[in-house]
């Protein structure tokens, strides 16, 4: 009994640490982002029987972060599509390790429930992910933008026996509304506050 409890109570410190881990100043931080690549998927535990489309929106909050050094832990939520015939949407838990102040890992895993053409209603599952990117600590707001590379593990527990491979690029919400903030800016024209910029008659 005592050496089945020491995997527990290792795990229970870990979570420990991340939680309290910083000052009283660090806040939680959410992200949210575009999945955009291909899956491997396969059923009846066919392992990358055919290549399709993957497109998707994930976000977490983590918390226990004050700097890019500090690690941080908290929920994320998923909702995503293979080959436009199906979709899925999941949560679970978010770890990241701050390998690299700008370049963290962050690692993943929850379950999941899939709704396709191929399956009699809904079927769960659970999944495994790892992002390596952008993701530096944001000192001036609880939004941090995330840019970088997911991969993802998708294992179906339903009658279909589902599983998946995906190898995506994760973009920022915020990164990729940036050309439209600018076109609605420029649309709107100048500021009536801004003061005319009046041409300098030349020098006599």
């Amino acid at each position: 009994m005592a050496t089945a409890g020491r995997p527990a109570a290792l795990v229970a410190a870990l979570l420990g640490a991340v939680l309290l881990h910083g000052t009283a100043r660090a806040e939680p931080q959410a992200s949210a982002g575009v999945t955009v690549g291909v899956a491997g998927v396969g059923l009846d535990r066919q392992l990358w029987d055919s290549t399709v489309f993957h497109v998707g929106l994930r976000g977490d909050v983590l918390f226990g972060r004050a700097a890019n050094d500090d690690f941080g832990v908290g929920p994320y939520a998923e909702v995503l599509t293979h080959a436009f015939d199906e979709i899925q949407t999941g949560a679970g838990i978010s770890v990241l390790a701050p390998i690299h102040d700008a370049f963290p890992l962050v690692l993943s895993t929850g379950a999941y429930g899939r709704w396709s053409e191929d399956a009699r209603g809904v079927e769960p599952g659970i999944a495994a992910a790892i992002f390596w990117g952008g993701r530096s600590y944001n000192f001036h707001s609880r939004y941090g933008m995330s840019t970088g590379l997911l991969a993802q593990v998708r294992f179906g527990l339903g009658g279909s026996k589902e599983t998946a491979v995906v190898l995506a690029a994760q973009l920022d919400l915020a990164l990729l509304a940036l050309p439209f903030v600018y076109l609605f800016e420029a649309a709107k024209g100048p500021s009536p506050e801004a003061a005319p910029v009046r041409r300098a008659k030349p020098a006599p």
